[in-house]
């Protein structure tokens, strides 16, 4: 019997490298997730691909999905919207397929409320002081925007509750090998085997 999918939740705050470790996860020929990706009204950064790392969307088209309840969640953060598109990840967990989102905190508190058996990772980095060299180092924004970045980055850190997991982000290598850990730990999960079972035994 076809077990559903996991849904997996990384988050962290701006910065520490989320998007980074994402990209070196997939990179591995072991990574057997289906990545969901999100949509935003920000402008692309250089070498970003619609469609590959975001679908780059216009206030207006994203506001439509928002009335339309297209979206699994979304956020407004500094200025722009990120969202998730609901049909995707619905339709590949119920193929048993895990899928990987990676989410703003704002976002992943929405996730929590509708998929609260999903596994919530939170991204954090070394110390506060790496944290703002990473942001001031990526040179893409203001003085006033990384200053709203950093300020968002502490009250994100506080919000690290509402997570099951959280992994230190030292070095891409070790974060990504205990994300994985963390997925095989979540297929064990009592609940979640019990659910398989409890299916078979109805059956026969």
């Amino acid at each position: 019997m076809k077990e559903k999918g996991l849904l997996i939740v990384l988050s962290g705050p701006s910065g520490v490298g989320k998007g980074t470790v994402r990209k070196a996860l997939f990179s591995q020929h072991d990574t057997a997730f289906e990545y969901s990706i999100s949509m935003t009204t920000r402008a692309p950064r250089e070498g970003e691909v619609d469609g590959v790392d975001y679908f780059f969307k216009t206030r207006e088209e994203f506001e439509a999905l928002i009335e339309q309840g297209k979206l699994l969640e979304y956020a407004e953060f500094v200025g722009n919207y990120y969202g998730t598109p609901v049909d995707y990840v619905r339709e590949t967990l119920a193929k048993g397929k895990d899928v990987f989102l990676e989410i703003e905190v704002q976002g992943a508190r929405q996730v929590r409320e509708k998929f609260p058996e999903a596994l919530f990772i939170f991204l954090a980095p070394p110390s506060l002081s790496e944290l703002e060299s990473r942001i001031i180092g990526r040179g893409t924004e203001s003085d006033e925007v990384i200053a709203n970045r950093l300020k968002t980055a502490r009250e994100e850190i506080e919000m690290m509750d509402l997570y099951d997991y959280v992994v230190e982000n030292d070095t891409v290598e070790s974060a990504c090998d205990k994300i994985k850990s963390i997925v095989v730990a979540g297929h064990c999960n009592r609940e979640y085997v019990a659910k398989r079972y409890l299916k078979m035994l109805e059956v026969e």
